[in-house]
């Protein structure tokens, strides 16, 4: 379906990379193919000096955990094919290329890595991290790839394949529901992404030596459940301590074995999210955190295994697509607000390619991440067309004869 409205319904040209990011392009006027970047071909457009002009590129996903929504991310592939057929009802010629893409996997759901896609794009996907990678059956990333029908020779090949290539993309741009109650709470219009946020995933497992829950005495136990209940608080202690609402905590899984009700845990194994938009004061939440899972752990005469998973730097939005945010929004007359993303987006690996920025559109009572997600018709269309506007004003090009500041032209949207 993607593949059809990037091409019927916005005359996109449409192709695929290695690891299925799925792109659609408008040529710019400038000059330049119909594909940029990723060994695609194509040179994007020329400034008229010889100096190459690449893509205005904007996109997110279409994957989703289970019992999730149908806005987050969806909306901003979807809401970026129409900008972009919207711009062209309204005769507008790029001169640089705009384009939509839909990453693949951003959603951590089958391999337990987020965005994929963009990671491969950006080149922060490694090679040892993904030949690692295995499903619950067993099934390698490359496998899977080949499977659905991308992948390469080799995994080395199909990130050679997705990666993009240094001056294809001059900005990306990604709309999005805000997942939070901010914008819908102060009744507002959009959201100007000033900042995005970034986690560290931690592995904790402590292991004791169990025993019978009437049998083995209280002074005498090593609970690892207990080690692993303590940490779940300190992970809230320290996150608190920072006094920033940027500074987030989540023991989102926690298993105890044996799991039985007359049994004293033996292990308990951790899954802890901790995220901030300060990535010097995420990182001493961490090291905190896995202080005290030593300390823990020698206090209550248990083992410890305790890893960094992931610790991906947060990444701060350009000032000028920032700049071209506001400007559409106030040309709108759209009422708006700076503010940060506190989740997890595609535009944060997309920030290592070129100058990033995101719209943020209000969604019902904040909710995300669950089957009740939604956002209104009236403010969908209102982040489109301040994407839209947006991404005209990056590009530089015109409406028929008139320039991009042209009033008339705007109402067009």
């Amino acid at each position: 379906m993607v593949r059809r409205l990037m091409r019927d319904e916005a005359g996109l040209v449409v192709r695929e990379d290695s690891v299925g990011n799925i792109y659609g392009t408008w040529p710019g006027s400038g000059g330049g193919g119909g594909t940029w970047g990723g060994g695609g071909g194509g040179d994007g457009g020329s400034a008229g000096d010889g100096q190459r002009l690449g893509a205005v590129l904007t996109g997110s996903h279409c994957d989703a955990i289970p019992l999730a929504g149908a806005y987050d991310g969806t909306l901003g592939v979807v809401g970026a094919i129409e900008a972009l057929a919207a711009l062209r009802r309204a005769g507008f010629r790029p001169l640089r290329p705009l384009a939509v893409v839909m990453f693949t996997s951003e959603e951590p759901t089958r391999f337990g890595l987020s965005c994929s896609g963009s990671r491969a794009m950006a080149g922060a996907l490694d090679l040892k991290v993904l030949t690692a990678l295995r499903d619950a059956n067993g099934t390698g990333y490359l496998e899977a790839a080949r499977g659905a029908g991308y992948g390469a020779a080799s995994a080395e090949a199909m990130l050679a394949g997705a990666r993009v290539e240094e001056g294809a993309v001059d900005y990306f741009l990604e709309l999005h529901i805000e997942q939070g109650p901010e914008l819908e709470r102060e009744g507002l219009d959009v959201g100007v992404v000033t900042a995005i946020a970034a986690p560290a995933a931690l592995e904790v497992a402590f292991r004791g030596p169990g025993g019978h829950a009437g049998a083995l005495l209280m002074p005498g136990r090593h609970d690892a459940g207990l080690a692993g209940a303590e940490l779940a608080l300190s992970v809230e202690r320290r996150v608190l301590s920072t006094g920033s609402p940027d500074t987030v905590g989540t023991t989102g899984r926690f298993e105890v074995s044996p799991g039985a009700v007359n049994s004293v845990p033996r292990a308990a194994t951790l899954g802890i999210d901790i995220r901030d938009t300060d990535g010097a004061r995420r990182d001493a939440v961490v090291a905190a955190v896995l202080d005290d899972a030593r300390e823990l752990a020698a206090r209550r005469g248990v083992g410890v295994d305790a890893r960094v998973a992931n610790q991906d730097p947060p990444a701060a939005c350009a000032d000028d697509v920032q700049a071209a945010v506001q400007a559409s929004a106030d040309a709108l007359g759209y009422s708006s607000k700076r503010m940060v993303s506190r989740a997890y987006h595609d535009a944060l690996f997309m920030a290592r390619v070129a100058p990033t920025g995101m719209v943020f559109v209000p969604c019902r009572e904040g909710w995300s991440h669950r089957p009740d997600e939604s956002a209104s018709e009236g403010a969908i269309g209102k982040g489109v067309r301040v994407l839209a506007l947006a991404m005209a004003e990056l590009a530089g090009g015109k409406f028929g004869a008139a320039t991009t500041g042209d009033e008339a032209s705007k109402d067009e949207l």
